[in-house]
């Protein structure tokens, strides 16, 4: 993606609000992003396209752990300045509660990072940080060697 190679040339992380719109699904979600200093939260806005369960109404679940997947997938590209998005190797969600009919929030935070893969732990709520709604636990495979940017 152009997006990442202008950053990893630079030196500097990547827009990650530039990343997002480069990605068709991440536009289709709605998804955005909200970077203060190293710390970056994912946005899933709630739009009605996003009910699975129309009789409670939830979220559908794929849309949640594919907002987690973005999510990890950002902070990871926002972490290690590479040329390419990492890829998924091994995902686990835990659903925890149902996701409502309004904003989401997402949280990611690298819990190994490795040469080649890197162990990741995304959290996401929506009306209280402490009481997520879903988590993920994953391994993603990265081209190259990593190098943190910072």
């Amino acid at each position: 993606m152009d997006v990442l190679k202008r950053a990893s040339a630079a030196g500097t992380p990547p827009a990650l609000e530039e990343l997002v719109a480069a990605i068709p699904y991440c536009r289709f979600l709605g998804i955005r992003v909200d970077r203060k200093g190293s710390e970056v939260t994912t946005i899933l806005p709630f739009s009605q396209h996003l009910i699975g369960n129309p009789v409670l109404p939830a979220l559908h679940g794929g849309v949640i752990g594919a907002f987690m997947e973005v999510t990890a997938i950002l902070q990871i590209a926002f972490e290690t300045g590479g040329e390419a998005l990492a890829k998924p190797v091994d995902i686990n969600i835990d659903y925890l509660r149902s996701g409502r009919p309004i904003d989401t929030f997402g949280r990611a935070h690298i819990t190994k990072l490795g040469r080649r893969v890197i162990n990741v732990h995304v959290d996401i709520w929506q009306d209280q940080h402490t009481k997520p709604i879903a988590a993920l636990r994953g391994h993603f495979l990265v081209a190259g060697d990593v190098d943190a940017a910072g």
